[in-house]
């Protein structure tokens, strides 16, 4: 019994909101039932929530983007870019936000918004799925600033990659 003892309703609506603005497909609700469960006696975080059904649904949702085929070309942040969005991520939640709260300098949004949909360009040339590959920390705000800007790329942390595909990296952003 998922509902009212471990999360209340509004906010299991959330989650599935979250997921199907993603293009995550709810069907295996199974799945998703046993990791709110899980996660919400760790956390009631929406952010926190998601993030725990994007891992459980991994493979189904590397299977949607990639097809069947063991490897997965993937884009990836400079470290040094990454950082830095996770330095604007804690703040954000230092303020009382969350991960999606966070913000990017307007240059910088233009600059990574630019590379990012070039990289998403190429992939799309070369018959390739367009997929940023980043930490967890940051996939929240990222997915988000991406969705509006480049929507044909995906957003995934290194967590939502099944551990049996093999991750070839593209191209890397910030470079």
């Amino acid at each position: 019994s998922l509902v009212p003892k471990l999360i209340p309703l509004s906010k299991l609506l959330k989650v599935l909101q979250a997921l199907l603005i993603e293009n995550i497909p709810i069907r295996d609700m199974r799945t998703i039932a046993e990791s709110l469960a899980e996660e919400a006696t760790r956390s009631q975080e929406i952010d926190a929530l998601v993030a725990a059904v994007l891992i459980a649904l991994h493979r189904l949702i590397i299977q949607n983007i990639n097809g069947v085929g063991n490897e997965v070309p993937v884009i990836t942040l400079n470290p040094n870019l990454e950082q830095m969005l996770l330095q604007s991520v804690q703040i954000a939640k230092q303020s009382g936000g969350t991960e999606s709260d966070a913000v990017m300098e307007p240059g910088l949004a233009e600059q990574l918004r630019r590379s990012l949909s070039d990289a998403a360009q190429r992939q799309e040339l070369e018959g390739k799925p367009a997929i940023l590959i980043v930490s967890a920390g940051v996939r929240p705000m990222l997915s988000r600033f991406v969705r509006y800007t480049v929507p044909s790329m995906h957003v995934l942390s290194y967590y939502e990659v099944p551990s049996d595909k093999q991750v070839t990296i593209v191209s890397t952003i910030g470079e």
